[in-house]
């Protein structure tokens, strides 16, 4: 497991690549894209925001191990989600 400077980073870098995917779809893409784009540059902004405060608080009475998995795995669902929504929007 990586330490939480690390984590933090890849998280941060993962939501960045998101975030400037959408604005080159919103700006490249047809018009009628834009309102979702809006909604899914918010979302991508909580879920950063989210899985930060995650890593600098977890939660008590959890192994380390079994919390930050369980984090990762979340997080990575997360990105599919978005992710998808990047690929039915453009």
């Amino acid at each position: 497991m990586a330490n939480r400077k690390d984590l933090k980073k890849i998280i941060n870098n993962i939501c960045q690549e998101l975030f400037a995917e959408s604005i080159a779809i919103s700006l490249y893409g047809e018009k009628n894209t834009v309102v979702d784009t809006e909604a899914l540059l918010s979302s991508i902004m909580d879920i950063n925001r989210n899985y930060v405060n995650r890593i600098s608080h977890p939660e008590p009475g959890m192994p380390a191990k079994v919390y930050f998995k369980d984090l990762i795995d979340n997080f990575n669902k997360d990105t599919c989600e978005i992710i998808d929504q990047l690929f039915s929007i453009g």
